[in-house]
Formats: C-alpha cells, structure tokens, sequence
C-alpha cells in the first residue's frame, strides 16, 4: 500500500502544476514533473514535445535526465518523482531503469498510464524494480489544466477554421 501523501508532497504536487502551466502558455500539453532528491527539488520540466518535435520529450524524460547529470549518477535512489498525469509505458519504463523508488502523480491518463490506468508497469514481478506509485494526488488541479488548455485549442481551432472560411468568400 502506497505511504500517506504529506504536506511536502503536495507542496511538490503544486510546484509540478505551476511548471505544467508553464509549458500550456508555450502550446505544450500541460504535463510537468519534479525529481526531489533526499527532499530537495533536483530537476523541474514541463513536456517539450511540440517545440522540439521529439516524442520523447517528455517532462518525466527530461527531469531523470537532468537529475542524473547533476548527481552523476543514472541511480535516483532516494528520489521521488512528482508528476502531473500519470507516467507512459515509455516514461515508467525510464522511472523503473533509474531506480526512481517512489512516483506521485495527479490526474489518471485512460489511454497511455502504465501505472494502473492502461497497465501497471510499476509493480510487474518480471521486472527488477518495483516502483510505489500514489495515484490522483491534486486530481482535480491536473485535470483542470488539461481540460483548459484542450479547450482554448478546440477554441483557438475553430476560430482558425472561420477565418479560413471568412478568407474563401
């Protein structure tokens, strides 16, 4: 069972948001993460992948990424990994190689979570680390988030496709 989320945890939580919102003012999808090494924050990211064009470009990537150069080390032992929307098959799979022992996320991802969502990667027995995830912590902020930036695009969408149509008569 999954250790009781503390008030670090979601002060954490609400740092990963306010990167996330960061990421939507740029036309990313609001998903960030934060790597919190021996309880200080090592690494921070929001998604990258429409300004680089590169589907791995995930916040989650980024952060192992970073973390890891500034401690020298591919092993995040005692770190814990924030992140908005629950980890990818990709990015657990980044998560379990790293040795990241504890994951906390927000809102659930129906179509590609791989901690319980879709499948549930974090405890696989074939695996050689096990990953304790708390799921749905700050849910309602993260999916808050999403729904706002998917609807200004929808929005921003539609108005493009007017004036497209305004411009042909």
């Amino acid at each position: 069972m999954p250790a009781a989320i503390t008030p670090q945890d979601l002060r954490f939580m609400r740092i990963a948001l306010e990167v996330a919102a960061e990421g939507a003012a740029i036309g990313e999808v609001p998903i960030a993460a934060v790597l919190v090494h021996e309880e200080r924050p090592l690494a921070s990211s929001h998604n990258f992948r429409e300004t680089w064009q590169d589907p791995t470009a995930h916040a989650e990537i980024i952060v192992i990424r970073a973390a890891s150069k500034q401690l020298g080390t591919w092993r995040l032992l005692d770190s814990t990994l924030y992140v908005t929307v629950e980890p990818c098959a990709m990015c657990l799979g980044a998560i379990i190689l790293a040795r990241i022992p504890r994951v906390i996320f927000g809102a659930r991802d129906p179509k590609a979570g791989a901690c319980g969502s879709v499948f549930d990667l974090s405890q696989e027995p074939r695996l050689n680390h096990r990953v304790a995830v708390t799921g749905e912590v700050l849910d309602e902020e993260s999916q808050a988030l999403l729904q706002e930036f998917f609807r200004n695009l929808r929005f921003d969408g539609k108005l493009v496709e007017e004036l497209r149509q305004e411009d042909s008569l």
